[in-house]
């Protein structure tokens, strides 16, 4: 069997992973370009700020502000002014989303379930490990 480059495999896997979950999400007006994520990522920490939010899931802060502009359109997201920062908002999930917050992670686990449709668990969790240790932040970086 022929070595593929590391980045190579690893790019197809997530086209292939966002073509999924954007045929999946597309019911509920999720988006692609990682709505998913941030929608997540407010649920789990409502009151999160955007600044917040393109730290912790690593995208730019272009990305950001236009999948929050989408999901708050979408009915998903609030922003509430910040009492202490009159210049940022906190986001906080909808009532809406905390409804689909059950699908959202059901759609997220078969989503995970079809990526490792070929592994045993013990492959699984070696899998786990070794994309961790790769998507760590390089010292020169």
């Amino acid at each position: 069997m022929k070595k593929e480059p590391i980045g190579k495999l690893i790019s197809y896997i997530h086209r292939q992973n966002q073509k999924h979950l954007a045929k999946s999400l597309a019911p509920y007006g999720i988006g692609s370009g990682g709505q998913h994520s941030f929608l997540k990522a407010v649920l789990t920490a409502p009151g999160i700020t955007q600044d917040q939010l393109t730290q912790q899931l690593k995208f730019d802060k272009a990305t950001t502000a236009r999948s929050i502009k989408q999901l708050e359109q979408s009915g998903y997201i609030e922003r509430r002014a910040d009492p202490n920062d009159r210049r940022s908002h906190l986001l906080y999930p909808t009532q809406k989303a905390v409804d689909f917050h059950p699908r959202l992670m059901d759609i997220l686990a078969e989503s995970n379930m079809k990526l490792a449709y070929h592994l045993n668990e013990e492959e699984k969790d070696t899998l786990i490990t070794l994309l961790q240790k790769v998507s760590r932040e390089h010292p020169d970086d």
